[in-house]
């Protein structure tokens, strides 16, 4: 089999699969939203989408239901291209936005935004993304400092346990500052650091959207040039590719999808390492066809998560970051005891 024979079939993989997936992600989605306190059956909600439903089934399809699965769509997105992006940089398959501490230099952008504003609603709600954008672009360039070396470059095992200590260290801050906090502010904050899906408006899907559609794009540009960094900075240097100034920009870039989709998701981890691990298991390691399947993989989970949370324990829910911790947590165990044995 020669090379693009090679290539043909893991393309067509890789489209199998975003087709199956795909299909999953709308099942999951008709099942999500006749979820919830108020039921929908299948055939109310096909007579609402043709402008056939009361009044009450356009209010809960349209103004409740349907932005929240639409943030969540686009956060699972996010979060599994950004995991797919900070593996490829660290060529460490155990990165994760949570787990470096991306996650938490997010929540202190947000502590700090509600410590000015007082609220996340309305139009204000736009500046969010911006706000846990400054604070893990903040924690990620000292976690990547304090992992550098001049003589060996990045060093993957010091990352992870720098991240963990790092991200400890920042949440404590953010707790400390949301005591400050008012009690509604406080049971946001609080609710949001458990990692509960609390953007459910169309002002909160224009926050999220723009960052996706601008920044996973890009990513993708960039899928060569992930696979040299798999190979090494050295053969990268060789292919005329400066390793510093890529790995900057392509950091920043998940950065930029992690920090705004948790600000609408709440601080969710494991996502960014679950999605990509399976992805490359499905289609390979190439990241032009891996981090396509890890966006829908990472779509599929935020989205079974919300419902699993809404729907188990009605009328009370369960928030979709412990959902999500009580699959990616073993996960995680695994693949480090796989990468140690």
């Amino acid at each position: 089999m020669d090379i693009q024979q090679l290539h043909n079939r893991k393309q067509r993989r890789a489209l199998w699969m975003m087709s199956i997936m795909m299909v999953v992600a709308v099942i999951i989605v008709l099942i999500s939203l006749n979820t919830g306190s108020i039921r929908l059956s299948p055939l109310r909600v096909m007579w609402t989408w043709l402008g056939q439903g009361s009044k009450i089934e356009n209010l809960i399809m349209f103004q409740y239901r349907l932005p929240r699965i639409l943030i969540t769509i686009l956060a699972g997105i996010g979060l599994g291209v950004a995991g797919a992006v900070l593996q490829g940089v660290s060529r460490n398959s155990l990165a994760d936005p949570g787990i470096l501490g991306i996650n938490a230099g997010a929540g202190f952008g947000l502590i700090i935004f509600v410590s000015f504003f007082r609220t996340m609603e309305g139009s204000i709600a736009l500046l969010i993304p911006l706000f846990t954008f400054g604070g893990g672009v903040l924690i990620a360039l000292i976690i990547f400092m304090l992992s550098y070396d001049r003589q060996r470059g990045l060093l993957p095992i010091r990352l992870i346990l720098v991240g963990i200590a790092v991200a400890a260290g920042i949440s404590a801050i953010t707790l400390l500052l949301s005591l400050k906090l008012d009690p509604d502010t406080y049971a946001f904050a609080a609710t949001w650091l458990a990692g509960s899906v609390w953007g459910r408006d169309w002002i909160h899907v224009w926050s999220l959207l723009p960052w996706i559609i601008i920044l996973v794009p890009w990513v993708y540009l960039r899928s060569k040039t992930l696979d040299m960094f798999v190979l090494g900075d050295e053969i990268t240097t060789s292919l005329g590719n400066s390793t510093t100034k890529s790995r900057i920009v392509l950091l920043l870039l998940a950065v930029g999808l992690a920090c705004a989709s948790v600000s609408m998701v709440g601080s969710i981890g494991f996502i960014g390492l679950i999605a990509p691990h399976i992805a490359r298991q499905l289609v390979g390691a190439r990241h032009q066809y891996m981090m396509p399947v890890a966006a829908m993989i990472g779509m599929i989970i935020m989205l079974s998560a919300d419902t699993i949370g809404r729907s188990i324990f009605q009328p009370n829910f369960v928030p979709a970051g412990v959902v999500v911790a009580l699959i990616g947590g073993p996960y995680y165990i695994y693949i480090l005891f796989k990468k140690t044995v």
